[in-house]
């Protein structure tokens, strides 16, 4: 390791001021111990009021009101377990801030090369126009262009993406340039001349955005007629000569053109632009975008070599042109940075509304919880975003010499055809690629699979959230995308957690007992929506049949529940407002938070298991980055879309409809029996609220199964469905 160190600490050998800084917030972790503490003491009375205060004995109902209470014990025995669990992510809480002032102090110029690997699988689902942004953006960040490096790996192996990307290497001739002449922000030339506050007024501007126009349109036009103009084909003959006429996207061989040679001296300094299509045979595992970051690290290693590897999801473009600079400041600490593999950035996006329809953003998790993490030891890698070291990801164990020092200048360029065999579906075989090499496979979220391999040799990693966000993507713009992207997480995660690479026994003695119960938050996303389920249905049936749960509202034992209840949700309101979000998005954070419990994380669950007994296999799903304009309206104004029928909505649907006819039953009782009403609310109050509230975060779901009448409803279909399936579920429980 002693080379690359030399190497990398330049010529200030007395200048040793620390890169980043880590701190702790001591006096708000004290006081939200002591919270935490209180909390789980309900916690545990709530425990113990089940155990010694059974329900009154009755005859006749005896055997299933016990049942009933068992259940009751077992799932908030479950809750407060997994409550527990989650406290793991804030007990020890670090923030990272960055000098990336001292960083060019020391090196100037003198970095590491850097390449950033962009990955696409479908045209028609990424659009290419929004991909060539997101690799113009990385083009242009505030890096030396010489040692920057851009692969675009087209796992759709289709020619509009290399048209299009062919389009991008002449613009990026000039959009580099003019970036770092006027130091504009950002730098994906979609997002910069949409904005409107932050273009310049100059000559120089409007000529640019000219450009980008003219590009622009040419991509989008060939993208709706789906094909290349002829004369493109003629242009760029030598990338689109290489398909044969017989390739389709699952079914070619590979495709391998350097756009842009950043290796060669030019006038222009210029990034290097790649673009790679791996082989594809019908006969061969791909292994999804695994195999594509795998193939790009065998590729990219013959041609520019860069020591640090930044990964991104096609659309994903670089909003804050210093990110780079920020994780090597980091990655190059000469006291704390060594012991660091990867430096991840958090996941945000730039199409959300005001108040989030959907939850994607996940604000408390990428602004408190992967903090936790990090105090842990280290984030999860989340496949974007993401500062990789060449070397650990193709499997160095920490305390291993590094490679050799690298070169100023790469000694032999070796020619396309010499290395398009690496990125052959054969390569692979008899070989430790995907397994103690590269990216892992055999897992729908093989990055997190990734990460917890390279912090069990010895690694940690770091979490880092400039104030400018570094990377900003596009969320789901409708509720079925979501919960689609949703069932693929925990359905990944979910099978982590029954793998080898559990981190309950695979990390067992590698990493921190913290760090496992940070991974097990979300490894046990998928089974958590069974208690949640059972716990919210049993609530309203038993509502329902007047059947009380809990304790009487002026009973002693009533102040547990209650405070429980209360203080969770007061202080999750408190933390969403302290990341930024507002009193309307942590309430439809809580809505989606519901529906991802009771409908995709519950089919991730089941799915999982029913691979698990050989009975079906795990698909990769790509989210769709597009949206249909009158839905795309909708969207802006925070109306919620439905529109598809799906089991998901079916289920959705079914549960929303139970729990507004056991609410409303319940208030026709009270209604029709008022000189009693006063007795069934103190018995059942807290049953009242909990069904009250469920009826109320799913008023959205009612107006798209009853008021609304645009395309964006819920089909007639599923509501009919689900009316007549909660019907006969209250119709059966009022017969019994």
């Amino acid at each position: 390791m002693a080379k690359e160190d030399d190497r990398f600490r330049s010529g200030h050998e007395g200048d040793r001021e620390p890169l980043f800084a880590t701190r702790r917030r001591t006096g708000g972790l004290i006081a939200f111990r002591i919270f935490a503490a209180s909390v789980f003491g309900c916690i545990c009375c709530v425990w113990l009021y089940r155990v010694v205060q059974p329900l009154e004995k009755d005859e006749n109902r005896t055997g299933i009101f016990r049942f009933i209470w068992l259940v009751m014990l077992i799932l908030e025995i479950w809750f407060g377990l997994y409550w527990l669990v989650v406290q793991s992510l804030r007990w020890n809480p670090v923030w990272r801030s960055t000098f990336t002032d001292r960083l060019s102090r020391r090196y100037g110029n003198d970095l590491p090369r850097l390449d950033v690997f962009v990955c696409t699988a479908d045209p028609v689902i990424e659009p290419p126009l929004m991909v060539v942004n997101t690799v113009l953006s990385v083009m242009a960040l505030d890096y030396p262009p010489e040692k920057l490096a851009v692969y675009l790996s087209d796992d759709g192996g289709s020619q509009l993406t290399l048209y299009a990307l062919s389009e991008a290497a002449e613009f990026a001739k000039t959009w580099v340039s003019f970036c770092k002449r006027f130091d504009v922000e950002p730098r994906s030339p979609g997002a910069y001349f949409s904005s409107k506050s932050n273009v310049l007024d100059s000559a120089a501007a409007a000529e640019v955005a000219e450009l980008y126009r003219e590009m622009a349109t040419r991509i989008e036009t060939a993208t709706k007629l789906r094909r290349v103009p002829e004369e493109s084909l003629l242009k760029y003959d030598e990338g689109f000569s290489q398909w044969d006429s017989d390739a389709t996207q699952r079914n070619h061989a590979t495709i391998l053109q350097i756009l842009l040679d950043g290796r060669k001296k030019n006038t222009v300094a210029i990034p290097t632009l790649v673009y790679l299509s791996r082989e594809k045979r019908p006969e061969h595992h791909h292994h999804y975008k695994a195999g594509s970051m795998n193939a790009l690290l065998r590729v990219s290693s013959k041609i520019t070599r860069g020591r640090i590897i930044l990964n991104l999801d096609c659309d994903m473009y670089a909003n804050n042109s210093k990110s780079a600079l920020e994780a090597l400041c980091i990655l190059l600490d000469e006291k704390e940075g060594k012991e660091i593999a990867f430096v991840q950035f958090p996941q945000f996006y730039d199409n959300l509304t005001r108040n989030d329809l959907y939850g994607s953003m996940m604000r408390v998790i990428a602004d408190v919880e992967f903090n936790g993490l990090d105090g842990n030891g280290g984030p999860l890698y989340i496949g974007t975003g993401c500062f990789h070291r060449r070397d650990v990801i193709c499997g160095r164990k920490y305390g291993d010499e590094e490679e050799e020092k690298e070169s100023d200048e790469i000694q032999e360029i070796v020619e396309p055809e010499m290395i398009k065999p690496l990125a052959s579906c054969t390569y692979e075989k008899d070989s430790q690629w995907g397994k103690e090499m590269g990216v892992k496979y055999g897992c729908p979220v093989e990055d997190v699979i990734t990460g917890l391999a390279i912090q069990c040799r010895g690694w940690k990693s770091a979490y880092l959230t400039p104030k400018k966000e570094a990377f900003l993507g596009v969320a789901p713009t409708n509720l079925h995308q979501m919960l689609v992207q949703q069932k693929r997480w925990s359905e990944g995660d979910f099978q982590i957690l029954l793998s080898e690479y559990s981190p309950v026994w695979y990390a067992q003695g590698k990493i921190g007992f913290g760090l496992i119960l940070g991974y097990c938050c979300y490894c046990l996303w998928a089974p958590s929506s069974v208690p949640v389920l059972i716990y919210s249905v049993v609530t309203s049936l038993c509502l329902f049949k007047g059947i009380p749960l809990f304790p009487k509202v002026w009973s002693s034992w009533f102040f547990p529940f209650g405070y429980v209840a209360v203080a969770a949700n007061a202080y999750s309101l408190a933390e969403f407002l302290w990341c930024g979000g507002t009193l309307r998005g942590w309430w439809n954070e809580q809505r989606m938070w519901l529906y991802r419990r009771t409908s995709s994380f519950l089919f991730g669950f089941m799915d999982t298991i029913l691979k698990k007994l050989g009975v079906s296999e795990s698909a990769f799903v790509i989210t769709a980055k597009v949206a249909e304009e009158e839905a795309a309206e909708r969207y802006e104004k925070e109306v919620m879309e439905f529109g598809v029928e799906s089991r998901m909505f079916l289920l959705l649907g079914t549960l929303g409809m139970l729990h507004l006819f056991c609410f409303a039953a319940a208030v026709m009782r009270l209604v029709m029996t008022y000189k009693e009403a006063e007795g069934d609310l103190q018995t059942m109050g807290l049953q009242f609220v909990i069904t009250g509230v469920l009826v109320v975060i799913n008023w959205p779901l009612y107006e798209g199964m009853f008021l609304r009448k645009d395309k964006g409803k819920m089909p007639m279909s599923v509501t009919v469905k689900s009316v007549v399936l909660a019907l006969s579920a209250c119709t059966c429980i009022a017969l019994s």
